[in-house]
Parts: structure tokens; sequence; C-alpha cells
């Protein structure tokens, strides 16, 4: 993929994103699936009160996200540098629905959470190579204090009067998927998961045809 295909990858991504916090802050009663920021002052708040019971959730969407970025990002490496985007989408779309499918069967709330943590934190791995894009794909604290500092130099004119725009519009992508996911959530419950899945899965295969229309990569010949 070129640079623009992957960052219009990289913003659908992080609105999926906010699309599956969306879903995890009203399940969960406040909890995420990919902010783990919010988790990490949740879990330190629940101990500080002495409630250790309520640790228990946050600290296993901590460990799932974390275990998905070493999940996603050792995928990303074995495999052919040029397959790395579709592989890990692909792997994606499976947990997301095997978070669904754990979901309907149990109303246990970690199992489903869980798998869709780590989906979540896999999801990073597939724009780590893209210099420049700071969405990270499930969080936009970044995004948005650049956005703040873009703006201050195109006021000051020490900077690209428009270069604040593509900060804005990750931000934006984010807002916009949690929007849809909140709205899909109170139509489809649990059920909206089978969107972020399908996404994800249709975004490999679309990535997979780029790779395969790419051709094989070229073989450097060194001259003796």
């Amino acid at each position: 993929m070129n640079r623009s295909w992957q960052l219009g990858t990289g913003l659908l991504l992080t609105g999926l994103a906010g699309y599956v916090d969306a879903l995890g802050f009203v399940r969960l009663g406040g909890l995420y699936t990919s902010f783990m920021s919010g988790n990490t002052t949740q879990l330190a708040v629940f101990g500080s009160e002495g409630e250790l019971h309520r640790m228990v959730l946050p600290a296993i969407l901590i460990l799932a996200f974390l275990m998905g970025s070493v999940l996603g990002s050792g995928l990303s490496i074995l495999v052919p540098h040029r397959w790395a985007t579709p592989a890990v989408l692909a792997y994606e779309s499976l947990l997301i629905l095997g978070g669904l499918g754990l979901g309907l069967e149990s109303p246990e709330l970690g199992l489903a959470a869980f798998f869709v943590a780590v989906a979540m934190g896999s999801q990073n791995a597939v724009l780590a190579q893209v210099r420049g894009f700071r969405a990270g794909t499930t969080f936009v604290t970044g995004a948005l204090f650049s956005l703040g500092q873009k703006i201050a130099q195109a006021l000051t004119r020490t900077g690209d009067p428009f270069g604040w725009i593509g900060d804005g519009v990750v931000w934006l992508s984010l807002l916009l998927g949690a929007f849809l996911g909140g709205l899909a959530y109170q139509a489809f419950a649990l059920y909206a998961l089978i969107a972020p899945a399908a996404l994800a899965g249709g975004m490999s295969l679309v990535t997979k045809i780029l790779v395969m229309r790419a051709g094989p990569p070229a073989v450097k010949v060194e001259s003796i």
C-alpha cells in the first residue's frame, strides 16, 4: 500500500476503535476496550477505595490489550512485510467475532471484553511502520495535543497554516466512530460488533488484493 492508502486505513481504524470503545463503555459500565489510560485510572481509583473486586475487570482489559499488542506486533514481524497489514486485520476480525460469540453465549462480561481488547491491542500494529501518523488507531491524546500545537503555529505564522487539518480529522474519526457505536449498541446490543468485524475483515481482503496486484517485491541485484 502507498502512504495515502495507509493513512486512509489509519483513519478508518481510528473510527473503528472509537466505535468499539463506545460499545465497551456502555456494556462494561464505564470501562473501555481500547482506551487503556481510562482503565488504568479506574484501576487505581478502585484500589485506593479498597474495592479489590472492582479492580479485576480493568486489570483484565489492560492485560488483554498488552497481550494483543505483543501478538499483533509479533505477527506483523513474522509475516513478510507487505503482508503484515492484511494478516493483522484478518486476525483482528476473528478476535472481534470471537468476542461476539462469547458475549452471546456467556453473561460474564470479562470473557467477551477480553477478546475485543486483544483485538484493539493488535490493531495498533497495523500502521506502526507509518511515520507521521499519530493516531495509533486506538488513542488520540497525542493527536489532540498536536492539533493544538499546529493551530498555535498557524496563528503565529511559524508553521503550515493548514498543518492542523490532519490531526483534526484523526480526532473527528474517533468521535464519529464512538457516536455510531453508541447508536449501534442501542439498536442492536452486542450484535453491533458484527460491523467492526466486517470492516476489519473487508479491509484485510482489500489490502490483500492491493498487495497481490502490486506483484512480488523487486529483487535487488548487487553489483560485483
